[in-house]
């Protein structure tokens, strides 16, 4: 086909999959109209789409404040980070008892998503002087347009004290690997875990023990109660009794 020459234009029986290509004329009417409604359909998602994203983007400015307000106020509290990564249940079986030690000096942790949310975002930790590495900050930042990668910090380990090199390479990446090495984003399931889950909430996790103690402390509470009732109803009904 010379350049410029205008391409086609298919006709409505072509748009059909050719396995469909023997059923009734009426039915290939009716499947091409649902087709065209359906692209209408495609056409407000993608629409509902962009309207989200702009939605997400103006509160994402409005959260900024308040997630830094919420990191000034975990700094006055020991091992806050430690203890929410321990009792998290994805990332908890990443923790070895090796890099515990490590993780109470974890003192702050900052997400920053891209302007525009959907080409990627950054993951920075922060630690307080430490027997283990000489880094106050390691980031990592996740790229995911095109051509999706993973850039971080060096970490620089202090003598005989490095997390990142376990020699297993058959075992899942603990803690400290990931935070050494540049994983595939597509594949990076601690990035995420930590982004859209650890992230908005950390307090959840710091206090999931109180919480299981408070939910059998609550139970306990309801039970009593329960039983005052009861006694207050066979106490009631005695009463009518003795009345009558």
């Amino acid at each position: 086909m010379a350049s410029g020459e205008p391409a086609t234009k298919k006709s409505k029986t072509d748009a059909l999959p050719e396995h469909l290509s023997g059923i009734p004329e009426e039915t290939k009417k009716v499947l091409i109209e649902i087709d065209a409604v359906q692209n209408e359909i495609d056409g407000l998602n993608e629409k509902a789409s962009e309207e989200i994203l702009k939605v997400e983007q103006k509160y994402n400015l409005l959260r900024r404040p308040q997630y830094e307000k919420r990191c000034e106020m975990i700094k006055k509290i020991p091992n806050f980070w430690c203890t929410a990564f321990l009792n998290h249940p994805q990332l908890s079986s990443i923790i070895d008892e090796s890099e515990e030690q490590a993780l109470t000096h974890l003192s702050n942790i900052e997400v920053d998503e891209f302007d525009d949310i959907k080409s990627g975002f950054r993951l920075r930790f922060f630690f307080t002087p430490n027997e283990f590495f000489e880094n106050e900050k390691i980031e990592k930042e996740y790229n995911l347009g095109d051509t999706p990668s993973t850039t971080g910090t060096t970490i620089r380990w202090k003598e005989g004290k490095n997390l990142g090199k376990k020699g297993d390479s058959s075992s899942p990446l603990s803690f400290f690997e990931w935070l050494s090495e540049n994983v595939d984003p597509a594949h990076d399931d601690i990035a995420e875990v930590i982004k859209d889950d650890m992230w908005p909430n950390p307090l959840q996790y710091y206090l999931l023990p109180e919480m299981e103690e408070t939910g059998d402390d609550f139970e306990e509470l309801i039970d009593d109660e329960e039983g005052l009732e009861e006694v207050d109803d066979e106490g009631g009904s005695e009463g009518e009794e003795n009345d009558a």
